[in-house]
């Protein structure tokens, strides 16, 4: 047998037979991991690689990873800009999504009564400043489908409510709480992204659910999906943040893709309610960005490929960090990147969506 090692790129054959094989890279195709059999269906690897090089050349810029799980196994796994398998990776705003699926759990062992618990039930707002029988109005339904009627709205600079007032401050569940009402709206009524409205969600869960709720994520989810090399970050209060930047590696952060595409089972165990996941996935909201609607902290759109739409469920974050679950393709795709702040960040991941990676693994 033909045998050969790789060394900066280039192969050393042990043996004087020439074969054709692909480049070495640290990028190349997958490889065996825990708990992802590999898969052996067909993709185009040379539109990946070209992809791969228009990285590379900074066409599309700060991409760390590029996932793709098909009907549970591992099928493109891609890493650049020195990123690898072991990397944690800052989503951003990716892991707000994660509250809402402890939400469901903590709903489901009875530790909230219900989706529609008023926060008053949680807190003395007579306490707070502004307060209204508006704001004892909202609901935790309200708060994971941003339509709390805050007067907070996080791409709007000039917002009494946007996220950037409230990192300063010494206790971000007093400031938001402290914040009027929206005068032009109900509860309910208009979508409006709403980051500092998941942090009182999560205060919400520390407070309910057994151990705290870092431990109880860690036990009732992470842990179960196999998920132990992450990091919260944390709140003023030392509680888990749950505006963003929970940092997973790209393959575990495509087993939370997972289980959802698979509407809450992993292996033999449902870990998040079925229906739970259904609703969150139901995309029952306009937003404010075109041709996007939105569910329980989950985003909803359709991609056109090839003359044929392709609608997707997805989680996104800062920096152009994506977790889509397609549903009737049986695929889970996950981007990885480091574009904060930047223009393009979302733009090029949708064209590296529709040019490169939908083409190359969806079936015709």
């Amino acid at each position: 047998m033909t045998r050969a090692h790789c060394i900066n790129g280039t192969y050393y054959f042990l043996v004087a037979i020439l074969v054709l094989t692909a480049p070495c890279t640290a990028t190349s195709a997958a490889v065996p991991v825990s708990g992802w059999p590999v898969s052996e269906s067909h993709y185009d690897e040379l539109k990946i690689d070209a992809l791969g090089q228009a990285i590379k050349s900074d066409v599309y810029k700060k991409i760390n990873s590029v996932i793709v799980i098909k009907n549970g196994e591992l099928l493109v796994e891609r890493y650049y800009n020195g990123a690898d398998r072991e990397s944690t990776h800052n989503p951003r705003s990716v892991s707000k999504t994660f509250t809402a699926t402890i939400l469901g759990i903590a709903i489901d062992e009875g530790h909230i009564k219900s989706i529609d618990q008023p926060l008053s039930d949680f807190y003395d707002l007579g306490l707070y400043g502004n307060y209204s029988h508006k704001k004892a109005s909202v609901t935790l339904r309200h708060l994971i489908t941003m339509t709390s009627g805050f007067d907070g709205y996080d791409f709007e600079s000039d917002s009494p409510g946007n996220e950037e007032n409230m990192y300063p401050k010494p206790d971000w569940v007093e400031w938001t709480l402290n914040l009027p009402m929206a005068a032009d709206r109900m509860p309910g009524e208009e979508w409006r992204y709403f980051t500092a409205g998941i942090v009182i969600l999560g205060d919400i869960l520390n407070k309910a659910v057994p151990g705290g709720l870092e431990v109880y994520a860690h036990n009732k989810l992470f842990g179960k999906m196999g998920i132990t090399n992450y990091e919260w970050q944390h709140t003023p209060q030392r509680v888990a943040n749950t505006a963003g930047g929970t940092q997973l590696t790209p393959l575990d952060f495509a087993r939370y893709g997972e289980i959802y595409r698979t509407h809450g089972r992993w292996g033999d165990e449902i870990v998040i309610p079925t229906k739970w996941v259904d609703q969150s996935l139901r995309p029952i909201l306009e937003t404010t960005i075109p041709d996007n609607r939105y569910g329980f902290l989950w985003w909803y759109k359709k991609y056109e490929v090839n003359g044929e739409s392709w609608p997707t469920s997805y989680c996104t974050g800062n920096g152009g960090n994506k977790i889509f679950v397609f549903d009737d393709q049986d695929l889970v795709i996950v981007i990885t990147a480091s574009a904060y702040g930047q223009r393009y960040m979302h733009s090029q991941v949708d064209e590296m969506m529709t040019q490169y990676i939908l083409p190359s693994v969806i079936d015709d």
